[in-house]
């Protein structure tokens, strides 16, 4: 048949059923190795937050979660940072949620939102039940990148300004492409998959700053899971689930054409190097960091404090304020909404890191206070490329101005190595986890040579692994207060700002 004849959802199958590993380079496993490091370090660092427990508490009264030691433990999947193993659809939907709740996930600039959240629950879970190959898990990960990118690049602006949270909603249907191609089902199962997967996108943005929107991406996960398992017992979906006049383009987007976009899937650059892969450097939404990266080099050059700065004034790109909801916030989790309460916490502080989203810290009276210092404008023209401008005016009379383009830790300017690594493990540290970051990231570079269960073997996933989750952060034991009392004797630096 014509390719021009095809639905949207046939030409994905058909990409994604013939993807050869092959195509990828070094460059390509590494930044797959990076993401995958990173994201199950930050879900780690998650397992302790009020939303985790809930899940789990959820879980354990749902009886769908076991003792990794049961006798069902070795053809379940673990929940990250935790001792208990489940369906890779319940482990999905929990390390979704972990992974999302502290917000310091990746990003990629197209889908205005994160990838890797979107698929690696769903991917490392499929793979660890199955047992299999870390190569085919990694090769899963850029074929669901790929489709992401490219529908994101047709519809996210859109889509994400009519409200909807589109890492849940476009990244269910390339994690679910994903998944359809580590456990290599046909291009019919494929479409079919595509089809459940759209039957249940949802997400959206009003639920920015509370804790479903991390619910969202566990979903994401998990109905990715769901749909794949029905695809392959033979359950059936429209092909023209996507593009139909009463399909996802329809009534999720504007009714954008999709056939320039699936004209270039699989061609080189391929999304994962077109698009890349933005590692964060602070625990909080993504919009508030161009802004961090300026305020606390100021602070550091001029040695400022938050009480010198009498008044500051941000002008930022068309669009970029969108997802800055929580103007007064008074929860830590609020906070990482809030572009006031990240200037205030950087010139108080002079970093932002977890311990700077605790409800105590948020609540500061100075830090309050200063809120209505801060004025915000946002420029009209192009939302690309994304840029912030800060004016800052001093108790001295004096008035510093800065703008920053560049973002440390983009694809333009990624973390170094040992910066990385410096995340990786005061994430690590901040659940109380016995993991090593070094071993994590070293053994993430040999995912295309392990198993998927020789990979969770050597970071200690298997046969079990003792962590954190069940001590809540708001009973008896307070790691929030142990993690400020902790910073305070022995500081963990931030990743440095970048001028």
């Amino acid at each position: 048949m014509n390719a021009t004849k095809l639905t949207a959802s046939e030409r994905i199958a058909a990409f994604a059923h013939a993807f050869d590993t092959s195509a990828l380079s070094e460059s390509h496993w590494r930044a797959c190795s990076r993401s995958l490091a990173d994201t199950l370090a930050v879900a780690i660092a998650g397992t302790g937050e009020h939303a985790s427990q809930c899940a789990l508490r959820y879980l354990d009264r749902s009886a769908a979660v076991w003792p990794s030691d049961s006798p069902h433990a070795c053809n379940g999947a673990h929940l990250w940072g935790t001792d208990r193993v489940a369906t890779a659809e319940t482990a999905a939907l929990f390390n979704g949620i972990s992974g999302h709740v502290l917000d310091y996930d990746d990003v990629t600039v197209p889908l205005r939102g994160h990838p890797s959240i979107a698929l690696w629950p769903a991917l490392v879970a499929l793979a660890e039940v199955r047992d299999l190959p870390g190569e085919r898990l990694g090769t899963a990960f850029v074929v669901g990148f790929e489709v992401i990118g490219k529908l994101a690049r047709v519809m996210a602006t859109s889509h994400y300004q009519k409200g909807w949270h589109s890492t849940a909603t476009i990244g269910l249907i390339g994690a679910s492409v994903a998944c359809s191609y580590l456990l290599g089902l046909d291009a019919t199962g494929i479409v079919n998959a595509i089809g459940l997967a759209v039957a249940q996108a949802g997400g959206v943005r009003e639920n920015v700053g509370t804790e479903a929107k991390s619910f969202q991406a566990g979903h994401c996960g998990a109905a990715a899971v769901r749909a794949v398992l029905m695809a392959e017992s033979g359950f059936m979906a429209s092909a023209s689930a996507l593009d139909g006049p009463h399909g996802y383009m329809s009534l999720y987007g504007e009714g954008q054409d999709l056939t320039s976009a699936l004209d270039s899937l699989g061609h080189a650059p391929i999304e994962l190097e077109h698009s890349g892969i933005d590692v964060k450097q602070y625990p909080l939404c993504y919009a508030t960091h161009r802004a961090l990266d300026g305020v606390l080099a100021m602070r550091a050059e001029h040695r400022l404090s938050l009480a010198d700065v009498i008044h500051m004034h941000i002008e930022t790109s068309r669009g970029a304020l969108i997802p800055l909801t929580q103007h007064r916030p008074q929860t830590g989790l609020a906070g990482k909404f809030s572009i006031e309460y990240a200037m205030a916490a950087a010139l108080s502080d002079g970093f932002v890191r977890l311990t700077s989203f605790t409800d105590e810290a948020v609540k500061r009276p100075s830090v309050q206070a200063f809120f209505d210092r801060i004025t915000i404008s946002e420029a009209g023209g192009s939302i690309t490329p994304r840029w912030v401008e800060l004016r800052l005016s001093l108790g001295s009379g004096h008035t510093l101005n800065r703008r920053v383009e560049t973002l440390h830790g983009s694809t333009q300017d990624p973390l170094s190595e040992e910066e990385l690594l410096l995340k990786i493990t005061d994430c690590l540290a901040w659940a109380a986890s016995p993991l090593d970051g070094g071993r994590l990231l070293e053994a993430a570079y040999r995912l295309r040579h392990l198993a998927t269960r020789e990979f969770l073997n050597l970071v200690a996933f298997r046969p079990s692994f003792m962590g954190r989750a069940g001590i809540s952060r708001h009973g008896e034991h307070d790691r929030h207060r142990e993690g400020v009392d902790r910073d305070a004797d022995h500081p963990h630096e931030p990743v440095p700002a970048r001028p």
